[in-house]
């Protein structure tokens, strides 16, 4: 090796020579200014003798000063990022080779491919200064001001600037700039005020999705560092990592295929193509980031992160869209387009009425003039007249429309998603969070959410013999090294240990990790020396719908080749012709001995074990070559060797789990990959099932019996079914299509690449956090973390949650909206004159919109969201309850406010000034109130839990201080008088009112048919009728 340094450049020649590193500094230095002058001439001399094309011959790097940082870094690992970037990229398999290969990469890049990187703090922060680290560059998120321009965008806030920036002007022509600003000036700082809230709330709510989304992509990645398994996040792998891989997982970066069996990825992602592309250290090493490991698995070096990958570069260009529309939002965006065209409609008969009244010369100024008189009245007189009709029209349009239903949406699906986070639930799709409250069907794996996924080997059979721990020595040796070399090299779990006095360590799936840590506590196996002793021809990976695994191999002490297969012991019980007894002895495996060997696998499923059985066979060297030909590994005439049985125990807290979601009206149905046993006694166990379900009542069913039934069949018997066994992926979405069809709201969990359809298909996909691939995540909606069925209900929970808090503030919107829209209404068109002006109501649209969501949209799942039945798809979002409660309400307010705008000065004795104020105080006391009455849509009880709603509380709180500003020290601004203790009384009795009105209204029973259905009905028998008396 020889090194060319500068101050400027560093050139580095690779010339397959002994490589001398131990230079001291000194000789360094006085080597760089000896030769600094002649480093242009040099460089291009080596380019012309070694060429550039030649990695093997020749390896060049020329770094810039401004690269002077990362170039000692680069010149370190003796290889240029850019070049291993596009040779990957590129699949240019030739100069790999030339290059001398992937060993040759790994060792360039200080790896050993058994081992890995040190995975020191050091090591890492060298090799990410050097390579860089493994995230893309994200499009700019949206910043504050971005919220505030899209609040400015409204047509009725833009209207209303215009009208306040006419009225401040005229008003400071008119009484000059001391006075004259008060009236235009302070519907800015309303308009402004209510801008500001909106973009403030919008703004910590996107932020919000983008932590959320910086978490969901947050994926963990198995690597070998210092010769140890282990797990990293996605975005601490670096280059020179030596990563794991099975089915199901994402490639996290770029790399080169190191050694594996049988992997097949799908590159759709990346290319558009549906068809899995078969990677391997021969024809196409190459590994690509964001794609998925279809089949089989992989150790692969990675060579490329981050941007530097294709798929950095693809994201990097691509904004995350965090406006996704949830159907919720979708009907609230109609219920607001509905309400809007009759505040509309209203709000233009205002305008009409006030306009004919003003040039009518109906309408007195505030000295009791007549407001125009043709001939006399100004222009500008005239204009700031109209101009206050246009603002007290258009501030009515305002209230009218409940900007605040979407903003409640938001605040309260984003307010949930962090619960829930907090609950060990993460949610992808904002939808998932409100359509798991109208759930009626759970479908649910066993392994890992029902049970514990802490596996144990309870039971151990050879022949028809239980062998009792520490008693192996009975069984003959050359079963039990059978049995050694099945499990050592069938497996994609490992065994690590530090030291020969410490603790062994176990990598792999549960099942995995139960077998291998039983093999060595109990057969004394010796991992790595079996695999020393073996090579492996061929791999067949466990996937969910095969239920087994095989391995073709070669022993190197007598060059035999052997066939090992490990899964479901029914399964494959019926692959095998004969079986070793625990001498040695191979027996015919006829009738009789099939059923015992039948009746064992049962009676270990009726005490809860997972059944496992291992199976051999040796085949002649013809089958190494069938395996280049493509040939799948024989997998009949089997040896049996040997039955394990292991026992994974139901979580704590399961079965209250269960129970809770039967009283909610949800069904549960378990569909697993055990025999029908084994699912039998856990659904038994956690209370799926009861004491008369069985297969007889069609309560328990096989995957295989289900799949043969006729359309017309799996529709009549779906609904009777709680416990499917021995069910693949397709039965499962076989399963979810039928209950959709029987109108379901169905949600599945799901852990494996198979399960990816069932998690499209259902209206809610939950995969599991810990077992779950990473397909699985991508195709569902929501990601249990813990893998535990109690968080499947608390999603439950909160997603009725959501609902219910929607339908809350959606009572408490209208409210408010029938009573200003009518008392508006009538005054305007009886007297002429609005009694709320538009910095009152706009203050009240504060409180509704914003202040309303917060206090509403925050309230926590209680006991009794579970003890009501689920919600259906087209129930309607206003229920005959909430038509009842709000029309009380409404109607109060409207009979009390209309009887002060008429006869308030008389009542009272008071000036008009004063009456005015009253109204407006009392009209926003009776909002504070009836928040209270909100809380519970049916319940009489509206202050149970509030003391655990400190938000609520709180905006309550802020409310009421705000209002007594408002009126007692913001006279000019909010056109109030200031009101004597009596008059504060008297609003504060007109509102609590409100309370005891409630009360008496939850009294009054409602049917559950929607009204509208009622009239729907009627009408079509009227028309009925009608058309019966023309015919």
């Amino acid at each position: 090796m020889t090194s060319i340094l500068s101050s400027d450049y560093c050139y580095e020649v690779s010339l397959d020579l002994p490589v001398v590193r131990k230079f001291t500094k000194q000789w360094r230095l006085a080597f760089a200014t000896i030769y600094s002058s002649r480093a242009i001439t040099t460089s291009a001399k080596i380019t012309k003798k070694f060429p550039r094309k030649s990695p093997s011959d020749t390896l060049i790097s020329i770094h810039d000063s401004a690269q002077s940082a990362s170039s000692d870094q680069s010149c370190s690992f003796r290889i240029d990022p850019s070049q291993l970037t596009k040779l990957v990229k590129e699949k240019d398999l030739g100069h790999l080779l030339e290059f001398g290969g992937v060993k040759k990469v790994a060792s360039t890049l200080q790896t050993d491919v058994s081992a890995g990187i040190s995975g020191d703090p050091d090591d890492v922060s060298r090799r990410q200064t050097a390579f860089g680290i493994n995230s893309y560059k994200k499009p700019p998120a949206k910043g504050f001001f971005h919220f505030v321009f899209e609040a400015f965008k409204d047509l009725t806030i833009m209207i209303l600037l215009v009208c306040a920036g006419l009225s401040l002007g005229f008003g400071i022509k008119e009484k000059g700039v001391k006075e004259g600003w008060y009236d235009g000036g302070s519907i800015f700082v309303a308009v402004f005020l209510v801008i500001a809230v909106s973009a403030v709330s919008n703004y910590r709510q996107n932020r919000q999705f983008e932590k959320l989304s910086r978490v969901s992509g947050n994926i963990l990645i198995d690597v070998i560092r210092k010769g140890r398994w282990q797990q990293v996040s996605i975005f601490e792998i670096v280059v020179g990592d030596v990563v794991c891989m099975k089915i199901g997982d994402q490639v996290p970066a770029d790399g080169l295929f190191l050694e594996g069996h049988s992997l097949q990825v799908d590159e759709s992602s990346m290319t558009g193509e549906s068809d899995h592309v078969e990677v391997n250290s021969n024809r196409n090493p190459f590994l690509f980031s964001g794609t998925k490991v279809a089949d089989g698995y992989a150790q692969m070096l990675v060579t490329s992160v981050g941007m530097n990958t294709m798929w950095g570069e693809m994201m990097s260009s691509i904004s995350r869209d965090n406006s996704e529309q949830t159907p919720l939002q979708a009907r609230l965006n109609k219920l607001t387009s509905s309400i809007g065209k009759v505040g509309l409609a209203v709000a233009f008969l205002v305008l009409m009425v006030l306009l004919i009244r003003y040039f009518t010369g109906n309408t007195e100024d505030e000295n009791g003039n007549r407001g125009f008189i043709a001939g006399q009245t100004t222009g500008d007189d005239i204009i700031n007249s109209v101009v206050s009709i246009i603002t007290a029209a258009v501030t009515i349009v305002v209230v009218t429309i409940p900007e605040g239903l979407p903003l409640a949406v938001t605040l309260t699906l984003a307010y949930s998603m962090k619960r829930m986070m907090a609950d060990q639930a993460m949610v992808r799709k904002l939808s998932a969070c409100e359509t798991m409250g109208s759930a009626t069907t759970i479908c649910t794996d066993k392994t890992g959410t029902l049970t514990m996924n802490q596996m144990k080997v309870m039971k151990f059979w050879v022949g028809r013999d239980s062998v009792a721990e520490n008693i192996y020595s009975r069984v003959s040796n050359f079963v039990l090294d059978l049995i050694r070399d099945g499990v050592a090299l069938n497996t994609t779990g490992s065994v690590y240990r530090p030291s020969s006095r410490s603790e062994y360590e176990f990598f792999g799936s549960p099942t995995e990790k139960a077998i291998l840590s039983w093999a060595v506590s109990q057969l004394s196996m010796d991992m790595e020396k079996i695999k020393k002793s073996c090579e492996v021809i061929q791999v067949e990976a466990f996937n969910s719908r095969k239920k087994r695994s095989g391995v073709l191999l070669k022993k190197n002490t007598d060059d035999t080749v052997h066939v090992h297969w490990k899964g479901a012991a029914e399964m494959l019980l019926a692959m095998c012709s004969s079986f070793y007894d625990g001498s040695g002895i191979v027996k015919d495996l006829d009738k009789d001995e099939r059923m015992r060997f039948e009746q064992i696998i049962q009676g270990m499923a009726a005490s809860s074990l997972r059944c496992i059985a291992f199976a051999h066979k040796q085949v002649s060297e013809e089958a190494t070559k069938e395996e280049e030909d493509g040939e799948k590994i024989q997998d009949d005439g089997l040896t049996l060797l040997g039955l394990v049985g292991i026992k994974d125990p139901c979580r704590p807290g399961v079965r209250s789990a269960v129970q809770a979601c039967l009283d909610a009206g949800v069904n549960i149905k378990m569909i697993t990959g055990d025999n029908i046993f084994t699912a039998k006694a856990i659904a038994a166990e956690c209370g799926i099932l009861r004491l008369r379900d069985d297969a007889f009542n069609g309560a328990i069913v096989e995957g295989a019996e289900f799949r043969s039934y006729t359309p017309e069949e799996r529709l009549q018997r779906v609904e009777k079914i709680r416990v499917m066994a021995r069910s693949s992926p397709f039965d499962k979405l076989l399963m979810v299509q039928c209950l959709k069809l029987k109108s379901h709201v169905v949600a599945v969990t799901g852990d494996g690449t198979n399960d990816a359809l069932a998690l499209k298909e259902a209206d809610i996909g939950l995969s599991m956090g810990i077992q779950g691939t990473e397909v699985a995540k991508e195709s569902s909606d929501i990601v249990i973390l813990d893998d535990n069925f109690a968080s499947v209900v608390t999603v439950l929970r909160w997603g009725r949650c959501v609902y219910n808090n929607i339908q809350k503030f959606i009572q408490f919107q209208l409210t408010v909206n029938v009573a200003a829209l009518v008392i508006n209404f009538v005054a305007a068109v009886s007297s002429g004159d609005v009694p709320l002006t538009a910095v009152q109501l706009l203050w009240v649209n504060l409180i509704m919109d914003t202040l309303g969501a917060l206090a509403l949209a925050t309230e926590r799942p209680t006991r009794e969201l579970m003890e009501k039945p689920p919600v259906g798809r087209t129930e309607p979002l206003i229920t005959n309850v909430m038509w009842r409660n709000l029309v009380a309400q409404a109607a109060y307010q409207m009979a009390v406010l209309l009887t002060l705008q008429f006869k308030g000065e008389s009542i009272f004795g008071v000036d008009e000034a004063v009456k005015r104020t009253v109204i407006f105080n009392a009209f926003v006391l009776c909002q504070v109130f009836i928040e209270f009455n909100t809380r519970k849509l049916e319940k009489k009880n509206v202050f149970e839990g509030i003391h655990r709603n400190k938000l609520f509380l709180g905006i309550i709180f802020m409310t009421v201080v705000l209002q007594v500003v408002m009126v007692e020290f913001l006279k000019r601004f909010a056109d109030t008088e200031r009101l004597s203790w009596g008059q504060w009384g008297t609003c504060l009795g007109i509102a609590a009112a409100s309370w005891p009105i409630g009360w008496v209204v939850k009294c009054i029973p409602v049917p559950d048919t929607s009204i509208f259905s009622y009239l729907g009905l009627k009408s079509k028998k009227l028309v009925r009728k009608i058309v019966q008396r023309v015919q």
